[in-house]
């Protein structure tokens, strides 16, 4: 009977994948987030996680969020990765650090709104819908400029970067294009967003393919199950 790693081994196992990619197209591995994608897990697999080395997770869901942040070390560094919903902001600034998926102007304005009330500097990515997919959230690349003409005056919400999850391919070497659009993108975007000394950040790439996004530029890696294991099923 094959025995399953344990979570730190998983840990070990990406940390040493990332260092390859990263050997791969001459960049550090130490400028590479990794993020905890912990959606639906357990809190003992995210304590593990935390005793392994990852300080920064990602959750989806706000609500689930703020359940395990009352149970686990306060000096984890929490990012939202999901939707979020204008009516959330509240409670999102005060204990996210970061949100990814910042995905229309009525969003930004609400998050530096709030961030400006509570005296708080709040860290956001872009979120592109690459595929014009109309079950994903984020600008199209045509909008963007327009986007961040209009975001680049953002009090308390610093512009970091962009985030994308591109549409399912069949083999993953074939997301690599995906990728690289983004990256593209956010090259075009740096004269107005302020990257032109210190490059935006692209977050990109998942469990199934992030070692090629990292080989395309990705800064902030989100990976769930590879790192963590199969998620719960919910009821």
């Amino acid at each position: 009977m094959t025995t399953e790693p344990t979570v730190a081994e998983r840990v070990s196992g990406i940390r040493r994948r990332i260092a390859e990619a990263c050997d791969r197209c001459s960049r550090d591995p130490g400028k590479i987030t990794l993020l905890g994608a912990s959606k639906s897990q357990p809190l003992e697999r995210l304590q593990e996680a935390w005793s392994a080395g990852v300080t920064v997770f990602g959750e989806n869901r706000v609500q689930e969020a703020m359940a395990k942040m009352a149970s686990l070390p306060g000096e984890i560094d929490w990012h939202l990765i999901g939707p979020l919903q204008t009516n959330k902001v509240k409670k999102v600034v005060p204990r996210f650090s970061t949100v990814h998926s910042i995905d229309r102007i009525k969003l930004a304005t609400a998050l530096d709104k709030e961030a400006q009330q509570v005296d708080r500097v709040i860290e956001g990515f872009l979120e592109v819908n690459l595929g014009a997919e109309e079950t994903k959230h984020g600008f199209l690349p045509d909008d963007l400029p327009h986007a961040a003409e209009q975001l680049a005056s953002l009090a308390a919400v610093r512009l970091i970067g962009l985030m994308a999850i591109p549409p399912v391919e069949s083999e993953p070497e074939a997301i690599r294009a995906w990728f690289r659009q983004l990256r593209e993108l956010r090259d075009d975007l740096s004269p107005t967003l302020g990257w032109q000394d210190s490059p935006g950040g692209l977050s990109m790439g998942m469990s199934q393919d992030f070692e090629i996004a990292i080989e395309e530029g990705a800064t902030h890696v989100r990976i769930g199950t590879a790192l963590f294991g199969p998620r719960e099923t919910r009821p």
